[in-house]
C-alpha cells in the first residue's frame, strides 16, 4: 500500500514512544520501508491526543494507536484515535481519508 500512498502525494510517518534503537531493530525486522521517529521523551504524542494520560489505566503513558493526515502547510485535516492499539485501520480506509481531506 506504500506506493498507493505515495502516488497520492503523501509521506508515511510513523510515530513511537519507544526508543530509537528498538524502533532500528524493529525496522530491520519487519523491513518497514516507511519513516519511523521515536518519541521516547513524550513530546510530541501528548501535543496530539495520542498517548495514554489516565493514570489508573494500566497503560498509562503508552501510545495510542492514531492516525493523522496533515497538509503541506502543518493543518491537521484527519484524526482517528484507536482506544484499543490492537485495532488496526485498514491502509484503504486511510488512503480514502487521504484522497476526501485533499491534503495530499
Amino acid at each position: 500500500m506504500l506506493p498507493q500512498f505515495e502516488a497520492a502525494g503523501a509521506q508515511v510517518v510513523g510515530v513511537s514512544a519507544d526508543a530509537a534503537p528498538t524502533l532500528d531493530a524493529f525496522v530491520k525486522q519487519e523491513n518497514i520501508k516507511h519513516l519511523l521517529l521515536s518519541d521516547f521523551r513524550r513530546q510530541m504524542l501528548p501535543a496530539y491526543g495520542a498517548l495514554e494520560t489516565n493514570e489508573q489505566s494500566p497503560i498509562f503513558r503508552y501510545a495510542k494507536r492514531a492516525y493523522f493526515i496533515i497538509d503541506r502547510q502543518g493543518v491537521v485535516k484527519y484524526v482517528k484515535i484507536q482506544d484499543n492499539p490492537l485495532n488496526l485501520l485498514e491502509p484503504a480506509e486511510v488512503l480514502q481519508a487521504l484522497k476526501t481531506s485533499g491534503a495530499a
